[in-house]
């Protein structure tokens, strides 16, 4: 096999972005919740990191991207398990789909979107999970629901990418899949203490903003790396993940000022955030004016998602569903108007295609949306129901930091580290 240097290189370095994305998550999630939380929430990300990361080497990737089990695009097998022949071509990866990266490469780059996957979870369920039972969730999750998804689509043995579904950078297997997750996982843990009557407001919006920040940067290899080589449609994917995260930013803090008469700085890093989940899917397969439809589209919906919440009261803390979930429904279904095929794929029906494409994208976020929400509900309530996956009443209120870790984010004030006081900001927590 002859593999690209130049491709090898921009994938290996996209690779690390993609991973940098995960401490950027703990720090856009650790601004958002209150003090007594915020190492709660930071740990459960680096956790992640740690458990994932060896769970994918050894089991994980092999189920998503080795040999299809029994020929029906549901699961791959254990052929590569502990990256057993690794040097081989990876299943499906032949003829006009050869890849120009070493297997080893190829896995390192999945691994990353395995990581961070479940990490946006985490948010679902701010202020009350015990980190036991998290870790013991994700390594559950991620063979039953992740690596099943992610061979569905991203392998090209899966179902749905043989039926033709388009998701160039996780649209399903990340962005749907998560945010259908966290709604499962915060209906079985129940809502926090208080909420939503009591004050939650966010601790340190900088700091939300700071990972906001780190998460946009790292979305260039999210999506442009996923092009797997040093090319045009890299480029194309890099231009137009930067024009959605923009409009959506634009749109978010409009829909804001709209509903309210204020825009706020949370509100604007959420509208990014938003954009760059919803032109995922989308990235290699529209136009930069796509991308600026997408954007606009993902922004108002978006804004306007995360307020639903209450009138279902559904705790889900930090808006992963109202986010991930329909920023990713978003992106998915407009690839279906939006798609062109001068940039990779086939025609949406803007630019003279027909329904088809729409209707293949619609069967994947069905098909995403029940396969996840059903398994993630089963494990989340087997959990709960045997060791428990919140915390005590007494903890929750004393705080994850100090109740599970000994620690505190924060010593404020005296030398003697008596804390004085911090402080509190706008929030999506306002209803």
């Amino acid at each position: 096999m002859h593999f690209n240097s130049g491709d090898t290189a921009w994938v290996l370095v996209s690779s690390a972005l993609v991973l940098f994305m995960t401490p950027g998550l703990a720090f856009f999630y650790g601004g958002m919740v209150r003090s007594k939380n915020v190492l709660g929430i930071m740990m459960q990300n680096y956790v992640t990191m740690g458990v994932v990361s060896i769970l994918w080497v050894f089991v994980t990737y092999s189920l998503a991207f080795g040999p299809d089990w029994g020929g029906f695009g549901i699961i791959g097998t254990l052929h590569n398990f502990g990256l057993a022949h690794i040097n081989q071509p990876i299943a499906g990866f032949t003829g006009l789909k050869a890849q120009s990266i070493p297997p080893v490469v190829f896995v390192i780059f999945q691994m990353m979107f395995a990581i961070i996957t479940p990490a946006i979870i985490t948010g679902s369920t701010a202020d009350r999970l015990k980190l036991s039972a998290f870790i013991v969730f994700i390594i559950a999750w991620s063979i039953l629901v992740y690596a099943p998804i992610a061979h569905w689509v991203f392998s090209p043995n899966g179902w749905m990418a043989k039926m033709g579904v388009e998701d160039f950078a996780g649209g399903s297997v990340v962005e749907m899949n998560c945010g259908i997750a966290g709604i499962a996982v915060a209906l079985v843990v129940g809502r926090r203490r208080g909420w939503p009557k009591d004050s939650m407001m966010p601790h340190n919006v900088p700091l939300a903003l700071v990972g906001a920040g780190i998460l946009w940067f790292g979305w260039f290899g999210f999506n442009a790396g996923s092009a797997l080589g040093a090319n045009i449609l890299s480029a194309n994917a890099f231009i137009n993940t930067n024009t959605a995260g923009a409009a959506a930013l634009l749109a978010w803090m409009a829909g804001e000022k709209i509903r309210t008469g204020k825009s706020t700085t949370l509100g604007a890093a959420s509208g990014a955030v938003a954009g760059l989940v919803a032109i995922t899917p989308a990235c290699g397969f529209v136009k930069v004016w796509g991308a600026l439809g997408i954007g606009i589209a993902a922004g108002f919906a978006c804004e306007a998602a995360v307020h639903i919440k209450f009138k279902f009261k559904l705790d889900d803390s930090l808006d992963v569903g109202g986010v991930h979930l329909v920023g990713g429904i978003v992106g998915t279904l407009l690839i279906g108007l939006f798609g062109s095929s001068a940039i990779n794929g086939v025609n949406g029906l803007l630019l003279g295609g027909n329904v088809t494409l729409l209707w293949h994208q619609a069967v994947a976020v069905l098909a995403t949306i029940v396969y996840g929400f059903a398994v993630t509900w089963l494990i989340a309530t087997i959990i709960h129901k045997t060791i428990g996956m919140r915390v005590s009443d007494s903890d929750e209120t004393l705080g994850l930091d100090l109740a599970l870790h000994a620690e505190r984010g924060y010593e404020l004030g005296t030398g003697l580290g008596v804390r004085v006081g911090s402080m509190f900001t706008t929030s999506h927590e306002g209803g």
